[in-house]
């Protein structure tokens, strides 16, 4: 099994470029993979490698005082559920496109998981999903408002109209993945003019670790931005897979769908790229099939090693043909 970590937090970075160079020769070291976005706003990552590698990289988060206690989510994951190591330096840790909003001084009220289910059953709360389109539609919580946003830039434009309607709610309770979005989200609603503003704290992948599924108001997966796709109410990989052509989540039925070609299209991508676009995706789609064959990872560091293996292997075959 794999261990999986999501951890973020907001927090003022005064040297990103260095924080960035330290992460990726740590992470690199310890051969954990995944992606650490790194802004002076703060941290967020995903990664993932061996139970012990993530402990050594949690103890080197804690002993840096602006990471001590950072809250970490762990999940598992039977193979590893990305392929390379990626340290991105940007202006934002989740990219909304508002300046001036610091969710270190100003966000919504915390509601721990077990208070939540209360907290949304008030008639009084209007109950919104901060996420995409594509990720409400494959789960979300029962009642809750779909703002229909194709990219977290879009949010704003969802908030400003909601605090400048005829009727603004009064109670707003937000909710997203790991809880970053809702950082921001509620922050930036808070600063419309809506006083009382509630954040799931932890997101869903927290309440899904600690809600009973008895109990569980939630409907449906939660979408994860990793090879997993989605996860269900245990938190392991769920019943989606992804098309390699727009990255969008499909269904068992989906794929029965004429514009499925594994790797080439799915019914949500039928007509939005070229023909020239599909024959590169059909010779990706041929490479990767080739390189499960092979028994190779054909992407990231594991194409890297193997494609290295095989020219050490042939030099070492030529030097052994001519010595005999």
């Amino acid at each position: 099994m794999v261990t999986v970590i999501t951890f973020y937090r907001f927090v003022t970075i005064d040297e990103p470029a260095h924080l960035q160079a330290e992460l990726r020769s740590l992470l690199k070291s310890l051969s954990i993979r995944g992606t650490v976005i790194v802004a002076t706003e703060g941290i967020n990552g995903t990664i993932a490698g061996d139970d012990g590698a993530i402990t050594r990289f949690g103890d080197w988060l804690g002993r840096d005082p602006r990471f001590h206690n950072m809250p970490v989510k762990v999940s598992q994951a039977e193979s590893p559920p990305f392929h390379r190591t990626r340290v991105k330096l940007k202006s934002e840790i989740v990219t909304m496109g508002i300046d001036g909003i610091d969710p270190a001084t100003l966000t919504g009220t915390y509601i721990k998981p077990k208070d939540w289910n209360a907290l949304i059953s008030d008639p009084d709360v209007m109950v919104v999903d901060t996420r995409n389109d594509y990720e409400v539609r494959i789960g979300t919580f029962k009642g809750a408002i779909n703002p229909g946003t194709s990219n977290f830039r879009e949010f704003p434009a969802f908030a400003q109209n909601l605090a400048e309607s005829e009727t603004p709610p009064s109670k707003v309770a937000m909710f997203c993945t790991g809880g970053i979005r809702c950082e921001k989200s509620t922050a930036h609603l808070k600063s419309l003019g809506v006083e009382e503003v509630y954040h799931l704290e932890g997101g869903i992948l927290r309440y899904l670790e600690e809600v009973p599924e008895a109990q569980s108001q939630w409907q449906g997966e939660c979408f994860v931005f990793d090879s997993r796709v989605t996860v269900d109410h245990q938190l392991r990989p769920g019943g989606y897979d992804q098309c390699h052509a727009c990255r969008m989540p499909i269904s068992e039925v989906d794929k029965q769908h004429p514009a499925f070609v594994r790797g080439v299209s799915c019914p949500h991508c039928e007509h939005q790229y070229s023909e020239s676009d599909r024959d590169r995706f059909r010779e990706r789609e041929k490479q990767m099939r080739l390189a499960r064959e092979r028994e190779e990872s054909h992407l990231g560091q594991d194409a890297a090693t193997h494609a290295e293996h095989r020219r050490h292997q042939k030099k070492t075959d030529r030097v052994r043909q001519r010595k005999q």
